[in-house]
């Protein structure tokens, strides 16, 4: 056969081979979930080095190296990150870090378990440079899939990088870390924080932990590990360990080829989550991650907060005073917005609404929440004088020269029995109350100094100044249809009173209106006693109204799909009673009684904290 017959040969053998045969570049279908999973995979799906990193590693043939030794891989990209500015590379070692770091924590040798959080140390500083170093091309893109992975590999990285402490514990504290690659020095810098630092007794990752029992999460994305920073003071939080949401941000000095020629100089920033939204960087605001829900699910999560209604109506809370209790520390340009629990309650049944107001962007922002604890079993106008003289105390306390236009501006919410405690902060009495409930001028009462000032501050009411604005749910300003006399002599039977209380109020029990003695039954009346629709104390509050320039705003629930008002109640307190004249607004929300949890309240309260901002 000729040379030219044994060419067309093969030609033709080739032409057949290939026939059958997939060519060595083409394209293959994809349905559109597979191709997302395709272009958004990533170490921290478990899916390995994302494919833009394996062009990197492509690019500087180190494919193979990075199969059989990834740390020596990982070393010899960065020596190229000194000379090569080219943004993607910083990007590439990020992941390959992390990676490592992972493969470390797997490890069966403990010496190389050891070293995983320095790795993963390192793996947060080359993203940390991926995303902010001005001196890398080209600048971040906005729509870079990489630059998300890249902040999310900072902020889960320098997580597990401060893991250094006994079974895995954060550590917060000045050190210099050998890293893989390196070494960096780290300053612990509390000066953003508003509280002791010294006073913390442990952090923990705010992601560390799933929350149980509130509907919304509030976090906001950005740089930084959410923390959890818990201290021990019972003056400050009635509920034990007080959590107070932070954000650690490690901010580093200098450029990449520091960490190439000895040591990076880094400082650990914590901030509070109530206060810093941002933090400077080159000259440009950069978002921190916040997460504000954690602290408050982590508090009661101690199931003994849930009893403190409870025990305290049963008297079994002597101790615990009546007073304010900040839910977060305080800010004097701030508006206060006060929550007053109602019977047989505690704060803890205002965590659903505090979570989500303290969490809205606006609210965050301009209001500060307090709580009042108190025995919700006394007479509603002893809780008021502790409620009232409380937040005349807090406010002289920390404004003493009445420097905050914010604290001059105050919300009083109160459910339930906590709406009539509201009330009795923003009306004028004059000598209404006395007159319905004392026989005689206070003046004119044959008894000691004592009795008649107690006369004269449960009676006679004006209007605290600070407080402008008040929000009544569910409250029985007419009394409730619950506290009959079966009810209040069954209340009676299992209550034990301070005996001050009793005391006092024994000592001027002659001088009551024939009325007001027939209603009270000859007993020292509770909370329920002065709740009964028939009690004259309670029907002269009701006809008294706000106080000139306080806002008034009611919030009323029907259970009862078909009931329109003035028809239906909520199971405790009819339409009747909740509803008072004057108001601003008033809102129907289809629920039971403890409606303070729910969605359409909560929207509700929050609606009107706007308008109050812009009511000057």
């Amino acid at each position: 056969m000729s040379a030219y017959a044994r060419a067309i040969a093969l030609i033709l053998a080739l032409s057949l081979l290939l026939a059958g045969c997939s060519t060595p570049i083409g394209v293959r279908r994809l349905d559109p979930r597979e191709a997302y999973r395709s272009s958004t995979a990533s170490p921290l799906g478990g899916d390995g080095a994302s494919a833009a990193t394996v062009v990197i590693l492509h690019r500087f043939n180190l494919t193979a190296h990075y199969q059989t030794d990834p740390a020596a891989a990982i070393r010899i990209l960065h020596a190229r990150a000194l000379e090569d500015k080219r943004r993607d590379i910083l990007f590439a070692l990020a992941e390959l870090a992390y990676i490592e770091a992972e493969r470390l924590t797997r490890s069966g040798a403990a010496g190389e378990r050891r070293r995983a959080p320095d790795c993963f140390l390192l793996a947060a500083v080359y993203a940390y440079r991926a995303i902010l170093d001005p001196g890398l091309e080209p600048a971040p893109n906005l729509f870079d899939r990489r630059l998300q992975s890249a902040i999310d590999l900072y902020n889960l990285s320098l997580w597990q990088g401060l893991k250094t402490g006994e079974a895995g514990r954060i550590e917060l504290r000045n050190e210099t870390r050998q890293l893989p690659v390196g070494s960096i020095a780290i300053t612990v810098n509390h000066d953003h924080l508003p509280w002791d630092f010294s006073q913390f007794t442990r952090f923990e990752a705010a992601d560390g932990y799933a929350i149980r029992g509130l509907s919304v999460r509030n976090r906001s994305d950005g740089l930084g590990v959410p923390l959890i920073a818990v201290r021990r003071s019972a003056r400050e939080n009635l509920f034990g360990s007080q959590a107070l949401p932070t954000t650690a941000f490690l901010r580093l000095e200098g450029d990449i080829l520091q960490l190439g020629n000895g040591t990076v100089q880094a400082t650990l920033e914590l901030h509070s989550a109530y206060e810093d939204n941002t933090v400077a960087v080159g000259g440009r605001e950069v978002p921190l991650e916040k997460d504000t829900s954690i602290t408050t699910a982590y508090k009661l999560a101690e199931e003994e907060i849930w009893s403190f209604g409870i025990d305290a109506f049963l008297g079994r809370l002597h101790d615990v005073p009546s007073r304010l209790y900040r839910f977060q520390p305080y800010q004097p340009d701030r508006i206060p917005v006060i929550f007053v629990h109602g019977t047989l309650s505690s704060p803890v049944w205002w965590a659903e609404m505090i979570n989500t107001l303290s969490g809205d962007p606006i609210l965050g922002r301009r209001y500060q929440f307090w709580y009042f604890f108190y025995n919700s079993s006394r007479l509603i106008t002893v809780s008021a004088l502790d409620l009232r003289r409380a937040i005349a105390e807090e406010t002289e306390k920390l404004d003493p020269d009445s420097n905050s236009a914010a604290m001059q501006r105050m919300v009083v919410i109160g459910h339930s029995q906590g709406g009539l405690l509201a009330k009795l902060t923003a009306i004028d009495t004059g000598d209404r109350l006395v007159t319905a409930t004392i026989k005689g001028k206070i003046e004119e009462l044959r008894t000691n100094r004592e009795n008649k000032e107690m006369i004269r501050d449960n009676m006679v009411i004006t209007p605290l100044p600070s407080v402008k604005r008040l929000i009544f749910i569910s409250t029985p300003h007419r009394g409730s249809y619950l506290s009959r006399n079966f009810a209040r002599n069954l209340v009676h039977r299992v209550i034990t009173l301070p005996v001050d209380l009793v005391k006092g109020l024994g000592g001027i029990y002659s001088f009551l209106s024939d009325n007001v003695r027939h209603h009270w039954q000859g007993k020292i009346p509770t909370s329920v006693d002065s709740m009964s629709p028939d009690d004259p104390l309670l029907l002269a509050i009701a006809e008294t109204p706000l106080a000139a320039g306080v806002k008034g705003h009611s919030i009323i629930a029907i259970d009862d799909p078909g009931a329109q008002p003035p028809d239906g109640d909520d199971g405790v307190v009819t339409y009747r009673s909740a509803h008072l004249d004057g108001m601003e607004s008033e809102f129907i929300v289809r629920s039971g009684h403890s409606c303070q949890e729910r969605p359409e309240t909560i929207e509700e309260v929050r609606r009107i904290l706007l308008h109050h901002l812009d009511d000057q």
